[in-house]
């Protein structure tokens, strides 16, 4: 999974081509819709009047807007439920809010804000535990949200393989890959020990029967 900032996480020429990178090391690579972080800037008015009691137009609007976004999803959704090939659903936004509130505030709203943290949840729980994060050097609203994050995301979800990468022009490709390489190692050793377990369990059953 590759989370991060919104230009950073989806143009190769900003990331070094990291999806690139990625397969080349056997991953499969997911990216979050776009749709997401509209709806996530869609939330802002929300929240303010939610928490500072101002904008009550700017939310009802913001409101209709994220529920037709929903409506124009729905075939959508069917269609990738239906495909059984375990595709990322359209992110449901007031479910990410609901599920990152147990890890930062939703007023952090500046740059990716919140949505980052939430995005690296969604990841999880759709069983996508290894996650980068792309950010652009010095980009302090990511870095709390990114890198700040990653600590408590671990604690409450220990399957968690996380691994922020500095973007910018003077930084190394050599030490941007080899961070993801570092990555795709623990993974596989994630994956090694899951299928051993799996095989012993299985095995285990075998013998009862």
């Amino acid at each position: 999974g590759v989370v991060g900032e919104v230009l950073i996480k989806y143009h190769p020429f900003g990331n070094n081509f990291v999806a690139e990178l990625l397969e080349e090391e056997g991953a499969e690579v997911i990216l979050p819709d776009f749709m997401g972080f509209v709806k996530f800037m869609a939330t802002h008015k929300i929240t303010f009047n939610n928490l500072l009691n101002t904008n009550k137009t700017s939310s009802k609007i913001s409101k209709a807007a994220i529920k037709i976004i929903d409506i124009l999803e729905k075939d959508l959704k069917t269609a990738l439920a239906n495909s059984k090939k375990n595709y990322l659903p359209p992110c449901d936004i007031w479910h990410l809010e609901n599920k990152v509130k147990d890890v930062l505030s939703i007023g952090n709203q500046t740059g990716e804000g919140w949505f980052l943290t939430a995005e690296m949840i969604e990841y999880i729980e759709h069983g996508i535990p290894n996650i980068i994060c792309v950010q652009p050097f010095a980009c302090l609203p990511n870095h709390v949200v990114g890198k700040g994050v990653i600590k408590t995301i671990r604690e409450k979800y220990p399957q968690a393989n996380i691994s922020p990468v500095d973007y910018d022009p003077g930084a190394s490709e050599a030490n941007q890959a080899n961070r993801i390489k570092l990555l795709m190692t623990v993974a596989k050793d994630n994956l090694n020990i899951k299928q051993k377990h799996k095989k012993a369990i299985d095995l285990e059953n075998k013998t009862e029967k």
